[in-house]
């Protein structure tokens, strides 16, 4: 879609005039976009949490929430950009890529803050060196091998759990980290992989943490932020298969607490014309380190407390032209296993929350009025299931637009998601 710009040449500089024209290189800047908006409607149903026997309680045993709403970027993100080129000879290119996310519903994003996208980058026979702010590997399986591309109601389940896990994480705001580095990374240096390799690409990223490192204080520099990854696979044809790992650092500001997101995922599709199959295999873990500090004979015993909660699953997915358009289908799903807690100062003793469970079933279509523009609809229900945990059960909770109850007014017992349906209705213009 990008591809459809409008070319706005660059002019010569003055200075440029007094070093001749022999030395000017080829340059190029292409303003491009896309909006794209929908009515979209979301309905959340949440009952009181296992354990709690709601017929003692002056509460209902369900409650639901719903909410329509014109929305941004069902079908593809809206999103406004500019981008540049600018042949050095002998093969070699610079360029640059600023991109901003719109809100067209309301108007009340565009650009000027480049958060989506943000690089220079230097490109030759040996590939690319990319550096700024851009997407992680990891995150291109999850887009590239789902039929929704990550987006709207139909988008699967690694998206929202992922984002969530990287902006609570388990901590108090006071400690957080201002990245999230699941989807995108700032402050990235990234390689990729030449395009003349019989069919294999790939690309590796390390983001710099820039935290500050002082003399005499332990733990400094915290390396919270940082954030690691390679992507590597390989298409010829109709087959397209790729393998991706990430690791991402959310120790807290005080070096103390540490936390480790690692993410595994891989991907395959295989296009036979009448029907593109796709499918990915996701494993997130939360690895997290919390010193604590008991009081024993009134002496104080600093000591750690290990947990780690890991989500695994997967989606299958299929895409089939009709027409002018397009079938979308996927059915994603995540398991939770619940951190299993050490206590260090009794290593037998084990803390285990109840697992969890989440289904997702979407469909949609896609009518192709144009090449850049289309009208799609999509439809998703999902499904969630824990063994009496709350907190088991809102680590799985998608976001969907609509945010889940945690209580009502009066009553102390909480509520926890079971169900979700929504849809997608718009229309998408790129340019």
């Amino acid at each position: 879609m990008h591809n459809h710009g409008r070319k706005l040449f660059l002019p010569i500089s003055l200075a440029s005039l007094f070093i001749g024209p022999s030395s000017w290189a080829q340059s190029s800047v292409t303003l491009f976009g896309v909006i794209d908006i929908s009515v979209s409607h979301y309905q959340t149903k949440s009952v009181l949490s296992a354990g709690l026997p709601w017929w003692s309680l002056a509460a209902p045993a369900s409650i639901s929430q719903g909410a329509t709403k014109l929305a941004s970027g069902a079908h593809t993100p809206s999103l406004l950009g500019i981008r540049g080129q600018e042949d050095l000879g002998g093969g070699l290119a610079a360029g640059f890529w600023l991109e901003s996310t719109l809100t067209p519903d309301d108007g009340a994003q565009g650009l000027g803050v480049f958060d989506r996208r943000s690089t220079v980058s230097l490109s030759g026979p040996f590939g690319e060196v990319r550096l700024g702010r851009d997407y992680v590997p990891t995150y291109w399986n999850l887009t590239v091998f789902d039929p929704f591309g990550t987006v709207g109601v139909g988008a699967n389940l690694w998206n929202p759990i992922g984002t969530g896990l990287t902006t609570s994480h388990g901590k108090s705001p006071a400690n957080l980290m201002p990245f999230d580095n699941y989807v995108r990374a700032s402050n990235s240096v990234g390689y990729f992989l030449p395009g003349h390799l019989g069919g294999f690409y790939g690309q590796v990223m390390y983001s710099l943490h820039e935290n500050l490192k002082q003399s005499g204080v332990s733990h400094s520099p915290s390396k919270g932020g940082r954030n690691v990854g390679g992507r590597f696979g390989y298409q010829r044809g109709p087959l397209n298969l790729a393998i991706a790992y990430q690791e991402d650092t959310k120790d807290d500001l005080s070096g103390f607490d540490k936390d480790r997101l690692k993410i595994l995922n891989a991907g395959v599709s295989y296009d036979f014309d009448v029907v593109k199959l796709l499918g990915q295999l996701s494993q997130i873990r939360d690895e997290r380190s919390k010193m604590n500090v008991a009081n024993i004979g009134g002496i104080p015993y600093p000591f750690r407390n290990e947990s780690n909660g890991k989500y695994t699953g997967g989606l299958i997915g299929i895409t089939a032209p009709v027409g002018p358009g397009l079938i979308r289908a996927s059915y994603s799903r995540v398991n939770y296993a619940s951190p299993r807690t050490v206590n260090a100062l009794n290593p037998a003793t084990w803390l285990q929350d109840n697992d969890a469970r989440i289904e997702k079933f979407a469909v949609g279509y896609v009518y192709n009025l144009s090449k850049r523009t289309a009208l799609y609809a999509t439809v998703a229900r999902t499904k969630m299931k824990w063994n009496g945990s709350v907190n088991a059960a809102m680590a799985i909770s998608p976001g969907g637009g609509v945010r889940f109850a945690n209580g009502i007014a009066g009553v102390s017992a909480p509520y926890v998601p079971s169900s979700t349906t929504g849809y997608d209705m718009g229309i998408r213009h790129a340019f």
